[in-house]
């Protein structure tokens, strides 16, 4: 009788167990030769050292299995340990999975141009009205890059600047103050990673999301970095963070010209940049419009009645 341990590492334990361990119930009943505890994401193992060497190799493919589609189902534990043909690898199309096993990919034609592009070009610039999914499509891609180790962390970043409500009348530190503003990344990283391993790669800056004003200064390496809202980036601001890039970096560039929250007499640095760096070998230029938004069709129609006010407004200027 030997004993071992088994480490579900870079997944949730919940998926790998199942509800009310009953994923953990069949594995023990397909394995009754071996006596399986579990605490946190550590397995304990008892048993002849045949049965374990079985064990691990098909716990580290199921293990696998919750990593690339964020979901296991009691057929896939079967064929797992069963010897049978199970899916190893993600369809073609599909960028990752979301916790709930739902696969994220280009739903339009755009976002399929913001995947090939970030495949060809080490620079993405993605422009395009609310809704359309190119915060959430960058996001993807970065979580790919990092479990598939083609990067060594994600950078996430944003303007804070002050629509209607100024920083210094929020309550709390400045972590309380700031974290508003970048909420949103939070949700589509939640959406994407385990919550204990997401804070766990935030405590130890394998995950990065800071306002754009703390990038000065630093050079950015084997990283995927995503700046959003850039729209509200000064000429200066996005200046200093585009040439924060460093080696094996890949950066994502996103806003919406429509939405630019910068004092009129401000001139907004996503757009300058546009127009000065369109032509660069490397870096990608993707349009998306209001065909490609995917929220609620209200937000199609919101988009459009805009889009009409702000014809007629400038006509009559």
């Amino acid at each position: 009788m030997i004993e071992k341990h088994f480490v579900l590492e870079d997944i949730d334990p919940v998926v790998f167990y199942g509800v009310a361990n009953c994923h953990l119930q069949m594995i023990r009943a397909l394995y009754p030769k071996l006596r399986i505890t579990a605490r946190d994401n550590v397995m304990r193992i008892l048993g002849d050292e045949e049965q374990m060497a079985a064990f691990e190799e098909s716990a580290e493919k199921m293990r696998q299995h919750v990593l690339r589609f964020n979901s296991l189902k009691e057929e896939d534990i079967l064929d797992i340990i069963k010897g049978k043909r199970t899916k190893e690898e993600v369809p073609d199309g599909v960028v990752c999975y979301t916790m709930s096993g739902r696969p994220i990919k280009a739903r339009t034609e755009n976002q399929q141009r913001l995947i090939d592009a970030y495949q060809e070009n080490d620079m993405v610039f993605a422009v395009g009205p609310a809704g359309t999914g190119k915060t959430y499509l960058s996001i993807a891609l970065a979580v790919k890059a990092l479990k598939d180790k083609t990067a060594k962390k994600i950078i996430l970043s944003r303007p804070a600047v002050e629509a209607g409500e100024k920083l210094g009348f929020l309550p709390g530190d400045m972590k309380d103050k700031i974290d508003p503003y970048l909420q949103p990344l939070y949700d589509a990283l939640e959406d994407m990673l385990p919550q204990v391993k997401l804070q766990d790669m935030m405590e130890k800056h394998v995950i990065q999301i800071a306002p754009l004003a703390f990038m000065r200064g630093r050079t950015l390496s084997d990283a995927v970095v995503i700046l959003d809202e850039a729209q509200n980036t000064t000429p200066a601001q996005i200046r200093m963070f585009l040439t924060r890039m460093g080696w094996n970096t890949k950066m994502i560039i996103t806003g919406d010209t429509s939405q630019i929250d910068l004092p009129k007499t401000q001139k907004s640095g996503l757009i300058e940049a546009l127009h000065i760096l369109s032509e660069v070998e490397g870096i990608g230029v993707v349009r998306l419009d209001r065909t490609d938004i995917v929220r609620h069709k209200l937000v199609t129609r919101i988009v459009n009645a805009y889009e009409a006010f702000d014809k007629e407004s400038n006509s009559n200027v």
